[in-house]
């Protein structure tokens, strides 16, 4: 049997054949003002298979929210201009990005941040530093239809 470059490629990455699927890519928005987290979480998604746009504040991230329509957004908490918490907040009071998941990332880890990400809208909380391949599950498990957010807002 004759092999193909895609195929050769999802044998090296396995979990990676729902995402590179021609038609299939899920768009990620990765929102952090540091350049070395944010090149790197961006670099690891595209070779598992996503298409990555970034942001470095919280204004960039909810204007790239509305005109990209990200399937998913990261969006760390401690952002210049805006902060990670408005962003969020922002993105769920829009229509247009109400239903766009969002997973709060921060290296803050306090008691009570992952409620208060919650409470502006967060729709999931990780702890940083967090390994790529563990990043990439919890994306993977969050664009599942079943963790997918229901049109009138509530959780599926």
């Amino acid at each position: 049997m004759k092999r193909t470059a895609a195929q050769t490629s999802e044998e090296q990455v396995p979990d990676a054949t729902a995402a590179v699927s021609p038609g299939n890519r899920k768009r990620i928005l990765v929102v952090d003002d540091f350049d070395d987290a944010r090149e790197m979480y961006a670099e690891y998604l595209e070779f598992v298979g996503f298409e990555v746009d970034t942001a470095r504040d919280g204004v960039e991230a909810v204007a790239k929210a509305q005109s990209s329509e990200p399937d998913i957004i990261l969006m760390d908490l401690s952002l210049p201009v805006m902060d990670g918490w408005e962003a969020t907040r922002r993105i769920k009071q829009d229509t247009r990005t109400r239903d766009i998941p969002v997973m709060a990332l921060t290296g803050h880890v306090l008691a009570g941040n992952a409620e208060h990400a919650r409470e502006a809208g967060a729709d999931e909380f990780v702890a940083k530093p967090c390994l790529p391949s563990d990043l990439e599950n919890k994306i993977r498990n969050m664009l599942k239809p079943s963790k997918a957010r229901k049109p009138n807002g509530q959780e599926g």
